[in-house]
C-alpha cells in the first residue's frame, strides 16, 4: 500500500518548482514505490490537488479561475465522435450497417423512439435503440449542452477544475460537448449515471475524451443512485464530495418522480454548484422542464432559477404555461444520419430526411442554491405593471420588465415574442406592429434577455387565450441586461 499522504506532499512541494515527475516523487517515498504506482496514485489524488497529466505522463498545476468564453458555435459534430459511433455501427452490425435488415431496424428503432416521447410513452433502450438513439440525437445535444452552460460562463462560474454527475448520461451528447466546451487545461471528474444498453454506447463514446477528462460510469437508475427509491438512501458508489454540475439532458420526463430526484440532486450540489436541465423543444418536455422548475424552485425552497426565466418579482411563481425554448444554428448533416437516411426504402410513409436531425433547439433550466442569478435585477411596483395583473390593465398602456422567452415566432408578419416576468399565470406575448428606432432592443436582444417595455398596450386575444402587449411606434423597448 503506498503511502499517499507523501505522495501529496511530494507533489505540492513540486509543483511551484518544477513538472511534477512520478520517477522523482518515487525516490522519496518510503520502500520505493514503482513510478507506474506513484502515477495512478497521482491520477486519482489530480482532482483534489487540482493536477493535470501532460502527455509526457508528469503533472502540473491547474490555473487558477474561471474558464474563458470558449464562443462556443459548433457546426458540425466533430468527426472523431462520428467515426467512434460508425466504429459500434459496423462492430454491430457490419460495413453496410445502414442497409438491409439492420438499417430497417435502426429507422424502426428511431421511429419508435419519436412515437414515444411524442406521446410520453415509457422508453426502454435495448441495444438497437441505444444506437438508434445515438444516431438520432448525439449530434444536437453535443451542441446543446455548451449553450446551455454559456448562461454559467458569463459570470465566471465555471472553474477548471470540475466534478461533474450526469444523470441519464445515454449515449454520452453531454458528455462530449462538455468535453469540448472547457479549455484543454481543465480537469474533470465525470460520472455517469446510466442503467440501459444506451451505456455501452456511451463507454465507447468515453474512450475518445483525453486523460484528464476522468470518468466512471455507474449502471443503476437515478433513483437508486441518489437515494429516492425504494429504500432511500444513495447507492454507495456515490462521491462522498459534492458535485460542482449536475446535468438531466433530456431524461426528466423519463423519470417517475423527477421532482424528487432533482430535490436529492440538489442536496448533492456543492455551495457554488448548479443543476442544468435541458430536453427538446416540443411542447411536452419543454413544458415539463418548467413544471419541474417551478416545483423545485418555490419561495420558500432557498433553490433560485438562474436562468433563463428569472422571476423579477420578490415571491412570484409563474402557472403559465411555460413552453419556452432556445434556438441555435443548425449543424451540418453528419455522415452516419446521411447513410441511414438514403438508405430507406421511399414509400408514402418514409421521406427523405426523416432520419436527419441536426436541429438545436432546446427548452433549459439552471438551478443553485447560492441565491446567484444570471443577472440580478428586479422589478418595482413603482415603475412596471406585474403579467399576474395583466387582467385589470387590458385597454391601458403599460409599463413592464420582461425576460424575453422565444425567438420570433410570427412566421414573417409583426414579430411575435414570448415574455415572462415570474408572476405570469397566463401567456404574455409582445407583438411588435410598428418597428421603430426606439424599440429595435426587443428585435436584436437575446433569448433570456431582459427588457423595459415602456408605454406597451395589452390587450387580451380571446383566440389563443394570452395577452398581446402590443409594441408599436409609441412605445420604448430598453435592453437592461443581456
Amino acid at each position: 500500500m503506498i503511502d499517499r499522504d507523501a505522495v501529496r506532499n511530494n507533489a505540492n512541494y513540486l509543483r511551484n518548482v518544477r513538472p511534477i515527475d512520478p520517477e522523482e516523487i518515487a525516490e522519496y517515498i518510503e520502500g520505493t514505490p514503482h513510478p507506474a504506482v506513484v502515477r495512478e496514485t497521482l491520477r486519482e489524488e489530480a482532482f483534489d490537488l487540482r493536477l493535470r497529466e501532460r502527455e509526457n505522463g508528469t503533472f502540473e498545476p491547474v490555473a487558477e479561475g474561471p474558464i474563458p468564453d470558449p464562443e462556443w458555435r459548433p457546426g458540425a459534430f466533430p468527426d472523431g465522435y462520428s467515426f467512434a459511433l460508425e466504429d459500434l455501427l459496423v462492430g454491430e452490425f457490419g460495413a453496410n450497417w445502414h442497409r438491409g435488415k439492420s438499417g430497417n431496424e435502426l429507422r424502426e428503432a428511431v421511429r419508435r423512439l419519436k412515437t414515444d416521447y411524442l406521446h410520453e410513452n415509457d422508453v426502454e433502450y435495448g441495444t438497437v435503440a441505444a444506437l438508434g438513439y445515438a444516431i438520432y440525437h448525439l449530434p444536437a445535444y453535443y451542441a446543446t449542452i455548451g449553450y446551455v452552460l454559456d448562461d454559467l460562463v458569463e459570470n465566471g462560474l465555471l472553474d477548471r477544475t470540475l466534478r461533474v454527475l450526469d444523470v441519464g448520461a445515454g449515449v454520452g451528447g453531454p458528455a462530449l460537448g462538455l468535453h469540448d466546451y472547457l479549455p484543454d487545461d481543465a480537469v474533470v471528474e465525470y460520472h455517469a449515471v446510466e442503467p440501459s444498453a444506451a451505456a455501452e454506447v456511451l463507454d465507447r463514446m468515453l474512450d475518445e475524451t483525453d486523460r484528464n477528462f476522468r470518468t466512471t460510469i455507474h449502471r443503476e437508475t437515478a433513483e437508486a443512485f441518489l437515494g429516492t427509491g425504494v429504500d432511500r438512501s444513495p447507492s454507495s458508489a456515490v462521491p462522498d464530495d459534492p458535485f460542482d454540475l449536475v446535468v438531466f439532458g433530456n431524461v426528466l420526463s423519463e423519470l417517475d418522480d423527477p421532482v424528487a430526484v432533482v430535490e436529492a440532486a440538489l442536496d448533492r450540489l456543492a455551495a457554488d454548484g448548479s443543476v442544468v436541465a435541458f430536453a427538446p423543444a416540443d411542447r411536452n418536455t419543454a413544458m415539463g422542464i418548467r413544471e419541474i422548475e417551478r416545483a423545485v424552485a418555490t419561495p420558500s425552497s432557498g433553490v433560485e432559477t438562474y436562468s433563463p426565466t428569472l422571476r423579477l418579482w420578490p415571491n412570484a411563481t409563474p402557472s403559465d404555461d411555460g413552453w419556452s425554448f432556445d434556438v441555435a444554428d443548425d449543424l451540418d448533416v453528419p455522415p452516419f444520419q446521411r447513410r441511414l437516411d438514403e438508405a430507406a426504402a421511399r414509400d408514402a410513409d418514409d421521406d427523405p430526411g426523416e432520419f436527419v436531425n441536426v436541429d438545436v433547439q432546446f427548452a433549459y433550466a439552471l438551478l443553485r442554491t447560492d441565491g446567484k442569478r444570471r443577472v440580478d435585477v428586479r422589478a418595482s411596483a413603482g415603475r412596471c405593471a406585474r403579467m399576474a395583473d395583466s387582467e385589470e390593465h387590458v385597454t391601458d398602456r403599460v409599463n413592464l420588465l420582461a425576460v424575453k422567452l422565444s425567438h420570433d415566432l410570427s412566421g414573417g408578419e409583426n414579430a411575435l415574442y414570448r415574455v415572462g416576468d415570474g408572476s405570469q399565470a397566463i401567456d404574455h406575448y409582445l407583438v411588435c406592429t410598428r418597428e421603430t428606432a426606439l424599440n429595435d432592443d426587443l428585435r436584436t436582444a437575446d433569448y433570456g434577455s431582459v427588457v423595459f417595455v415602456e408605454n406597451g398596450l395589452v390587450l387580451w386575444n380571446d383566440d389563443e387565450g394570452a395577452y398581446n402587449v402590443v409594441v408599436d411606434d409609441e412605445t420604448v423597448v430598453d435592453l437592461v441586461a443581456r
